[in-house]
């Protein structure tokens, strides 16, 4: 399966978690090093416009295509468990909890999660500690300028 996340130039070009720890997101508290992928190239950027206007957006983004082989058993997320409003923005304590305990029970590697952005798409959380990640590897990395008029 490929995955898609955009990063930016200014920071090592690698899967590691160490981003999303520093402040927590959606699916994790800070301290907790989760990976964020897109099930495609769009959602992977419109997950990243949502925090961005004209006047903050960087130049400097790459588009990673990841490979996640097929042997890694994908986790989907009980949509269920989620309350009606687990996708305000900003979250609130609950999505990021769920995110936590996926890592810390290390039964999988990926979670597959619902978009807050997009309904009907979904994201899918690496783990960086199970012992399948070293499986996952980024298979291509490309310049990725956004389109301007998106910001009209």
């Amino acid at each position: 399966m490929e995955v898609f996340r955009l990063a930016r130039k200014k920071y090592p070009i690698e899967l590691s978690g160490k981003g999303a720890s520093v402040s927590g997101a959606r699916w994790n508290s800070k301290g907790t090093e989760i990976i964020y992928c897109a099930q495609n190239r769009a959602l992977a950027m419109a997950e990243v416009l949502v925090h961005l206007s004209l006047a903050t957006l960087p130049s400097d983004f790459v588009m990673l295509t990841i490979e996640i082989p097929d042997a890694i058993f994908v986790e989907v997320l009980n949509i269920g468990k989620l309350s009606v409003d687990w996708n305000v923005f900003p979250c609130t304590f609950e999505t990021p909890l769920l995110g936590d305990d996926f890592i810390r029970r290390n039964e999988a590697c990926v979670l597959k999660v619902p978009s807050a952005v997009v309904k009907g798409d979904y994201n899918f959380l690496i783990n960086p500690y199970h012992s399948d990640f070293y499986n996952i590897r980024i298979t291509e990395q490309v310049d990725f300028p956004f389109d301007k008029r998106i910001f009209k």
